[in-house]
């Protein structure tokens, strides 16, 4: 049967105003956690992959227990079932990959790993391709559409985004991807998946339960400041007709020495 997992992880939204307070630590007001964005369209896909297919889907998210809501909102999309790895060290992604590839050779028998583009709070996908590598798998990034899936003859060919444009690979089953936001249109909750959702009881795994062994973090965070206070002026040039006004700022271009 498919086995499609899907990660994610709660993050601030992003039109929250995220800032370090006096104390050092991050903060993003009164704005509420949601479910990684990126996340929103690996969900979506995973779950019409699965309807698809007619397969299972599974979500797993990698952290505290402030991510359960995120775990439970993509039950209520439509996953099957959900799986909290326990783990102070969410923000390093090689822990983060080890915990990853661990949890999938424990379900044991997943074919299909779909990323979000990125986590927004972190602002990084390195985790993506170093799961892949854990597990030996092959990765395909930016994929904005899966063309054909074969779960029978362990096959998948997907149309990515490159910068010259567009470009089809094919690879072998099981493998890891990560999807742009141009795959599909979201899936809000239902009624009946928030119920459900509801009253879900989320499984929690440790490290031991993965059988990993997990010591200090390659990558340790000393510190977070805020970004400078940006500042400047705006002119506004005036003139009669609208080359009179584009000669003025050619002049002043030129003696700011910007041309």
């Amino acid at each position: 049967m498919a086995h499609i997992v899907v990660f994610t992880r709660n993050t601030p939204d992003t039109a929250a105003k995220v800032e370090v307070g006096a104390n050092g630590a991050v903060t993003w007001g009164t704005a509420q956690l949601v479910l990684n964005p990126w996340d929103e369209y690996s969900v979506t896909e995973a779950v019409l992959q699965r309807d698809a297919h007619k397969g299972k889907a599974t979500v797993i998210s990698i952290g505290g227990e402030v991510h359960t809501d995120a775990l439970k909102q993509a039950l209520a999309i439509g996953m099957d079932q959900a799986i909290r790895i326990d783990s102070d060290a969410e923000h390093d992604a090689l822990t983060f990959a080890m915990l990853a590839a661990a949890a999938i050779r424990k379900l044991g028998d997943v074919s299909l790993v779909i990323f979000g583009k990125e986590f927004v709070d972190s602002n990084s996908d390195a985790h993506i391709y170093m799961t892949a590598r854990k597990l030996g798998w092959n990765a395909i990034g930016a994929v904005s559409k899966i063309l054909a899936l074969d779960f029978g003859a362990q096959t998948i060919r997907v149309e990515r985004m490159i910068e010259e444009g567009k470009q089809v690979l094919s690879t072998r089953l099981p493998c890891v991807i990560s999807v742009l936001k141009d795959i599909n249109e979201p899936k809000s909750p239902s009624f009946i998946g928030i119920r459900k959702a509801s009253k879900a009881t989320i499984p929690v795994w440790t490290a031991a339960d993965l059988g990993v062994s997990i010591g200090a973090p390659v990558v340790q965070i000393s510190a977070y400041r805020n970004l400078p206070v940006r500042s400047g002026t705006c002119q506004i040039i005036e003139g009669s007709s609208d080359q009179e006004k584009a000669e003025k700022l050619i002049d002043i271009l030129l003696k700011e020495k910007a041309l």
